[in-house]
């Protein structure tokens, strides 16, 4: 193989590894894997090869947790899955992270999540964060039961372009109006997007939301492609 070759050879590997969870050589997952190098391994035999961090987090990292979540919007891969692979590309970024600090590897942007005010569930939000955070987008995560004022404070303090707002029960997801409205007072500029599983669209454009979406997926096309466009 040429160099042209062998990058591209090593930057689909990485994509694999990223899709199926595999972090390293030593890893016992997945099992139809053991010994074969992972995430580690082929990173930095990448970098080794002067290969720039922003081609291997567009061409590889990106790419790997982008089919994971396709896959999981489209019922094709489970929750455990997606941990997995969340698990892989957290590895992946921290080896990334001193060009991150150096500059030399830009994030999209930072995006807030947040499950509201008298909410204590959080999986859906969690699975939210590893996706935007798998599609290359910094996460401010304020947590569980989380007011209007305190987003607004992460608003006023970050330099955020976005807010995802979590709900899981019928009586938590009427507190996302007033919370809606603050942040569209404060910042109109700023999409909110919203989701969990009572919420419906006639509910989200009742609110006056910019998005909702059933699946972390939707979150993260929303983002790519209100952002390309603006």
């Amino acid at each position: 193989m040429n160099s042209s070759s062998d990058e591209n050879y090593f930057l689909s590997q990485l994509a694999f590894c990223i899709e199926r969870g595999k972090v390293n050589s030593s890893s016992r997952f997945p099992a139809d894997m053991i010994g074969q190098p992972g995430v580690e391994e082929l990173l930095s035999e990448l970098l080794s090869r002067n290969i720039s961090p922003k081609k291997i987090l567009d061409d590889a990292l990106l790419t790997g947790m982008n089919r994971v979540g396709e896959k999981f919007r489209d019922g094709k891969i489970f929750i455990p899955d997606v941990l997995i692979s969340a698990k892989a590309m957290n590895t992946a970024m921290e080896i990334l992270k001193p060009y991150i600090v150096k500059g030399e590897l830009k994030l999209k942007g930072k995006v807030v999540l947040a499950t509201v005010k008298g909410d204590l569930h959080n999986i859906g939000k969690n699975l939210v964060r590893m996706v935007l955070e798998g599609g290359g987008w910094e996460v401010i995560d304020l947590g569980i039961d989380v007011s209007s004022e305190k987003i607004v404070d992460a608003l006023k303090t970050n330099e955020v372009i976005a807010v995802g707002l979590s709900a899981l029960l019928t009586t938590t997801m009427l507190n996302m109006k007033d919370i809606v409205k603050d942040i569209k007072n404060n910042f109109p500029e700023i999409p909110v997007a919203v989701g969990g599983a009572p919420l419906t669209q006639k509910f989200a454009d009742e609110i006056n939301a910019d998005l909702y979406s059933p699946d972390p997926q939707g979150m993260l096309d929303y983002l790519n492609n209100y952002f390309s466009l603006n």
